[in-house]
């Protein structure tokens, strides 16, 4: 009997970040970092093979592109401009990272402590506001902690659904937030109030140990699922989209 191949964290939180693309057809799957660009071209090569994926730099490519490869079977140009056309056009998904995040979704990208006078300089707010305002975006949040996750976040970057909501229906109507993975879980705000809500757990991981994790009072329904596991299909995609093992200096075991 084959043995099945071995399965570590970075495996289920990459195949986490695919499930998040599911449904979304022909749009710009666009993934920052290195577990969501793997989730994003692990959907593509599994539930999702209309999504366009990009080399990181200027093309769509329609092959199986390995993290570092260069050998590329161009299908379409995307230069930094056109993804802005794209990105107001509303096809797009976008997986980001977050510094902070509130119960809201309000996200911050850009400092940490008081704006006037910071403890700290991030990136800045960068494509956020446009990003949540225009089209569909999750996160991939690799320290689940209640620094990251607070009850009011310092700065607002990225808008949570009080905010879209206060903007009216026209930004409403095109607000989704659909997912944020971390290293203990997957969250999302498929409830009435749009409050973060508790999807699943990963291996090992408790209910106790998420709410313990979490700086502000999490949706936990009566019955959390397991995080899936990858199946076969999908470890062997992941294998040969990085070859050279990167997803498990990003996500070790725990």
């Amino acid at each position: 009997m084959e043995e099945r191949a071995v399965v570590n964290l970075a495996d289920i939180v990459i195949c986490a970040a695919a499930e998040a693309f599911r449904g979304d057809g022909e749009i710009f799957a666009s993934g920052m970092g290195t577990i969501p660009m793997l989730g994003a071209r692990l959907a593509r090569s599994t539930t999702e093979p209309d999504l366009l994926v990009s080399d990181g730099e200027a093309f769509f490519v329609a092959n199986e592109l390995p993290i570092g490869g260069t050998d590329k079977l161009i299908e379409g140009w995307i230069p930094f401009r056109s993804v802005f056309d794209t990105l107001w056009g509303g096809r797009r998904h976008v997986m980001m990272g977050a510094s902070q995040i509130d119960a809201r979704g309000n996200t911050n990208i850009a400092n940490i402590g008081p704006w006037a006078r910071p403890t700290a300089q991030l990136l800045g707010v960068r494509g956020g506001p446009g990003n949540t305002i225009n089209h569909t975006v999750s996160f991939w949040i690799p320290g689940h902690n209640p620094k990251v996750f607070r009850s009011q976040v310092d700065m607002v970057s990225g808008l949570g659904y009080d905010r879209a909501a206060a903007l009216g229906p026209t930004v409403a109507g095109m607000h989704e937030l659909r997912r944020v993975i971390t290293n203990l879980a997957v969250l999302d705000f498929a409830n009435d109030e749009r409050r973060m809500r508790l999807r699943s757990v990963h291996p090992g991981v408790a209910v106790d140990d998420v709410v313990a994790a979490t700086g502000f009072e999490l949706d936990v329904p009566a019955e959390v699922p397991g995080t899936p596991l990858p199946s076969d299909e999908q470890l062997a995609v992941i294998a040969r989209l990085d070859p050279r093992g990167v997803r498990l200096r990003e996500v070790p075991n725990p």
